[in-house]
């Protein structure tokens, strides 16, 4: 089956299992979902969204964070790991907004990803979730996924981006990323996997695949 076929039943699977989504991070505008996907960086979002309701009852604003040391942001939100750098990034990213931004998250990927601690797809998901801009967000999970499916051999997450964007509408983006992202969790995990037995591996991956991480 070629890769476009295989997307557009994947989508249409995906489309049925998952119709309507939220982000599974909880935040209330573009600056608490940008310290949310920020706090998330090798952090579950169930740790992330039990530390996020104190993180943002003491500082929901760039301004109001300013009036938080470091190390009270490091004390808050240790519990999501790599405490010490994201505490600094948070401070660092909200004087910048305060100071170049009045306050506000900017829309645009080049001002996002100049932001400390922001990389490429921190960026996109604030900018598909929070401003509607089309983005295809791609971590490890969907760079797995999209190999086990066949719809991308790439070595690396951002050459998966490119060639999962070939093949999705721009507008489906934002859904079929949180989509897979939900599938992953409920149905394909990294590790005990029967592809075999997955409503979508077993008919998306090859035989061989099957065979080669079936062995495992």
């Amino acid at each position: 089956m070629k890769r476009e076929a295989k997307a557009q039943r994947i989508q249409a699977q995906l489309d049925e299992l998952y119709p309507e989504l939220d982000v599974p991070l909880r935040h209330e505008d573009p600056y608490t979902l940008l310290i949310a996907v920020l706090l998330s960086a090798q952090c579950t979002d169930v740790r992330v969204n039990q530390v996020t309701p104190k993180l943002f009852a003491r500082a929901s604003t760039p301004a109001a964070m300013l009036k938080l040391s470091v190390d009270e942001i490091r004390e808050i939100i240790r519990p999501c790991g790599l405490a010490p750098s994201k505490a600094k990034a948070i401070a660092e990213l909200s004087r910048v907004l305060v100071d170049d931004y009045a306050g506000q998250v900017p829309d645009s990927f080049e001002e996002l990803e100049a932001l400390r601690g922001v990389g490429h797809k921190t960026a996109s998901v604030v900018m598909v979730q929070a401003f509607g801009v089309p983005a295809f967000p791609v971590d490890t999970h969907i760079h797995r996924l999209a190999a086990r499916w066949g719809l991308s051999q790439a070595k690396n997450v951002a050459q998966t981006e490119r060639d999962l964007k070939k093949l999705f509408a721009p507008e489906t983006w934002g859904r079929v990323h949180l989509q897979i992202i939900y599938f992953g969790r409920e149905y394909c995990p990294a590790r005990g996997h029967d592809l075999s037995a997955c409503p979508i591996c077993s008919w998306a991956a090859s035989k061989a695949r099957i065979a080669r991480e079936n062995s495992r």
